[in-house]
């Protein structure tokens, strides 16, 4: 009996462990399922560096030849417009462009800077009126459309322009200006002035009893809108005026304002701020020019000045075009270029096509069909 219930004791313990053997198992060895390590290749350890032995060179350009109109006297442009060989220099270096020199020249009309780049002897035309650029649009390019600061007097009523304070600058900034036409100290420029300040509409034979100083036909202040507003208000020209004379520059007309040489100028609405000083010290005025000067009329707006370049200038394509538009508008923005382009009363730049310069272009016609 004994011997019998040992047997059976080793039987089930037997059991027990083939049991035992079936348990499953976690290890994945066993269950069949597998884990993957993650693929450590090189591209995830070593950095790309195929492109460090390629380097853009900078395209080298011998020369850069600037033209200024001489809308001031041109020793005054040539020295306060040093400073902007430097400055250009430096921002075409960063815009891809190694420029050995940079050259600087006034035209001696605002016609000459025109030819210039219809010529291809100028690559930068700096300052030149809408109504020069439309002129000579067959060989310049309009790139860049200078902002000035807007003025304290904006009336299209003259006699709003004269109650002997200065014409001081505002925050708001313009693209476009006026045209002013000035009555000087002299007996018939005060005379017209009078009528003007005391309300009384004026006469063609007011306007063509004064001597007048003009600038060349194709200044848009100087020329261009006054002789529209002749047009509108009187139906003639300024070829239809007695005694005109042009002046080489607006200097020179101030000067013969203040000696009496010429009754009247037409000129740019913030002309006098720039020749206030010279009024009583150059010119040998003693009392201000805001006292002694009278607006006689006023134009509607002008589109600013211009920076064109030569569409026949060999190196002057679309890429360098582009760097000249942000090299400008960087140096406007720079203290340093701020007192160079002060010269023109220009705050800043922004792009410019040629369309934006259609009405310049609607008046030369009329002016050449009043000439006609």
């Amino acid at each position: 009996m004994k011997k019998t219930l040992a047997i059976l004791l080793v039987l089930l313990f037997c059991l027990a462990a083939f049991a035992g053997c079936d348990t499953q198992t976690n290890d994945p060895a066993v269950d069949g399922t597998t884990t993957e390590a993650p693929v450590v290749t090189d591209d995830a350890t070593e950095p790309d560096d195929s492109n460090d032995d390629e380097t853009v060179e900078n395209v080298q350009l011998d020369s850069l030849v600037l033209y200024f109109v001489p809308s001031r006297e041109p020793d005054e442009i040539v020295t306060i417009t040093e400073p902007l060989k430097d400055l250009l220099k430096n921002e075409m270096a960063g815009l891809g462009y190694d420029v050995g020199t940079v050259e600087i020249f006034v035209g001696t009309t605002y016609e000459a800077v025109g030819e210039a780049l219809s010529a291809g002897t100028a690559d930068i035309g700096f300052g030149m009126p809408g109504g020069t650029y439309v002129l000579y649009d067959d060989g310049a390019e309009v790139i860049l459309t200078s902002t000035r600061d807007g003025l304290s007097k904006d009336s299209d009523n003259a006699k709003d322009w004269n109650d002997g304070q200065p014409t001081e600058a505002s925050d708001v900034q313009a693209v476009s200006y006026r045209a002013l036409l000035i009555a000087g100290p002299s007996e018939k420029g005060q005379a017209v002035a009078a009528k003007v300040n005391a309300g009384e509409e004026l006469t063609w034979d007011d306007i063509n009893g004064l001597s007048w100083s003009v600038m060349n036909s194709s200044s848009s202040a100087g020329y261009i809108y006054p002789a529209l507003w002749m047009q509108e208000h009187f139906g003639k020209g300024i070829t239809d005026l007695a005694n005109a004379v042009q002046a080489d520059s607006y200097g020179s007309a101030f000067a013969r304002l203040a000696s009496g040489q010429v009754d009247a100028l037409m000129t740019y609405a913030d002309a006098r701020r720039d020749y206030e000083d010279k009024w009583t010290s150059e010119y040998a005025r003693t009392a201000s020019i805001w006292e002694e000067t009278n607006v006689i009329g006023v134009t509607p707006g002008i589109y600013n000045d211009t920076i064109c370049v030569s569409k026949t200038a060999e190196k002057m394509d679309d890429a360098l075009k582009a760097a000249l538009q942000q090299a400008f508008i960087n140096i406007a923005g720079t203290p340093e270029g701020q007192e160079v382009i002060a010269i023109y009363s220009h705050n800043g730049y922004q792009t410019a096509v040629a369309s934006d310069y259609d009405d310049e272009r609607a008046a030369q016609e009329l002016i050449q069909s009043l000439s006609n």
